[in-house]
C-alpha cells in the first residue's frame, strides 16, 4: 500500500500519517520525492481500510501496490533516487544524471599495495576506493582477507589519499566492523539472499551496495533490496556483476540487459562490475564503455598496481594507467547521454 501526500503537505501532517499507520501495527516508510512525499506501508497481511488513511489531512489517495517489492518500486517513487556518498575529496553521486566511479584492488593485501594503488586511483580522478578485508572464496585454502587489520589499512587510505571506502561484509559480525570503518557497505553476490545479513544491513547507518547473485532473477534481485529498505535503510545501490551461464569465454556473463530492466521497475541506482562480470583484464575497458552507454549509474573497477602478483583476482584487475584511460572514455560516452561522471 502507498499513501500519496499532497505537494504542500506539512511535516506534522506527514508525521501524523506515519503515526496512524504504526498505530495499526504496520510500518511506515516516508520517501520524499521531487514534488511530494509518498509513504509506503509494509507489514499488512491483508487489505487495509483505505478510508482510515485517506481522511487524514494532507493525504491525496491510497494506492495498492501489486508488485511483491514495494519500497524499491517506481510505484512508490517515480523519479530516480540519487545517492550521495561523502568522501574527504568531495561527494560522489550515483543516479539521475550522475555516474559514479569506484576503483581499487579485489583484496587488501598490504599497506604498500593499497597505498600504491590508491595513488593511481586518485590520479585517475576516482574518489571511491574498493578493497576487500573479508573475502568469501570458493576454496577454503584461498586468501580469505586480513579482517579488521585490512579495515585499518583502508582507514589509512582514506586518511592519506582522501578516498571514500567501499568494502564487503560477509556476516553480521563483520558488518559491525565494516560499518565502523567504511563509507559504503558491500553485500556480495554470495550473500544476496542471506536474509539475516540483509536485515542487519537495513539497520546500518551507512549506504549499501548490493551485488546481484550469480543466478538471481530480476525479481529476486529487487526483493533482496526490499529486505534492506524494509528495515529503514533507503540508501541502497544495486550492482550487476555477471551471472552464471554455459559460456566459457569469460568468468561470468555480464548481463547489461538488466540495467534498463531495473530502471523501468525501480528508482534505485544500479552500477556495473565489469571486472567480476568478465574475469578478463582485456575485457574490462570495452564492457565499461558498454555499461556507460546502456545507462549504468556507476562502475566498480578492480585496479591493482601489480596484478600478476595479486593474491585475489589478478587476471581481471587493470592497471592504474588503464583506469585513467577508462575514466576518460566513460566521460565522453556519458556526455553524449547528457550525464556527468564524478
Amino acid at each position: 500500500m502507498l499513501v500519496v501526500m499532497q505537494s504542500h503537505a506539512t511535516e506534522p501532517q506527514i508525521r501524523a500519517v506515519c503515526e496512524r499507520i504504526e498505530s495499526l501495527g504496520l510500518k511506515a516508510h516516508p520517501i520524499p520525492g521531487a514534488l511530494r512525499t509518498a509513504i509506503g506501508i509494509t507489514g499488512n497481511k491483508g487489505a487495509l481500510d483505505l478510508g482510515v488513511l485517506e481522511s487524514l489531512p494532507g493525504v491525496i489517495e491510497c494506492i495498492p501496490v501489486s508488485k511483491p517489492y514495494k519500497l524499491v518500486s517506481r510505484d512508490v517513487k517515480e523519479e530516480d533516487t540519487i545517492l550521495r556518498i561523502p568522501t574527504p575529496s568531495g561527494d560522489v553521486l550515483f543516479g539521475g544524471k550522475h555516474v559514479g566511479l569506484v576503483g581499487g584492488p579485489c583484496a587488501v593485501e598490504t599497506e604498500e599495495q593499497c597505498f600504491t594503488t590508491a595513488e593511481g586511483v586518485k590520479k585517475a580522478g576516482v574518489k571511491l576506493f574498493r578493497g576487500g578485508a573479508y573475502k568469501p572464496r570458493t576454496s577454503p585454502y584461498s586468501f580469505q582477507g586480513l579482517g579488521e587489520d585490512g579495515l585499518k589499512i583502508l582507514a589509512q587510505v582514506r586518511k592519506h589519499y582522501g578516498l571514500g571506502i567501499i568494502t564487503e561484509a560477509i556476516d553480521n559480525e563483520s558488518l559491525d566492523l565494516v560499518e565502523e570503518y567504511a563509507d559504503v557497505i558491500q553485500i556480495g553476490a554470495r550473500n544476496m539472499q542471506n536474509f539475516s545479513l540483509l536485515k542487519r544491513a537495513g539497520r546500518a547507518k551507512k549506504p549499501i551496495l548490493l551485488k546481484r547473485g550469480m543466478s538471481a532473477t530480476l525479481d529476486e534481485f529487487l526483493m533482496a533490496a526490499e529486505y534492506v529498505l524494509s528495515e529503514g535503510n533507503y540508501n541502497v545501490m544495486l550492482c550487476e556483476r555477471g551471472v552464471r551461464t554455459f559460456a566459457d569465454h569469460s568468468r561470468n556473463t555480464l548481463d547489461l540487459t538488466i540495467i534498463p530492466a531495473v530502471k523501468k521497475r525501480s528508482h534505485l541506482p544500479i552500477l556495473v562490475d565489469p571486472s567480476h562480470g568478465t574475469g578478463k583484464r582485456h575485457k574490462v575497458l570495452p564492457l565499461s564503455r558498454a555499461a556507460a552507454a546502456v545507462g549504468a549509474d556507476g562502475l566498480l573497477i578492480e585496479v591493482h598496481h601489480a596484478p600478476d602478483q595479486a593474491l585475489s583476482d589478478g587476471m581481471q584487475s587493470i592497471l592504474p594507467t588503464e583506469l585513467a584511460e577508462l575514466v576518460d572514455e566513460v566521460r565522453q560516452i556519458a556526455a553524449v547521454l547528457h550525464r556527468e561522471v564524478n
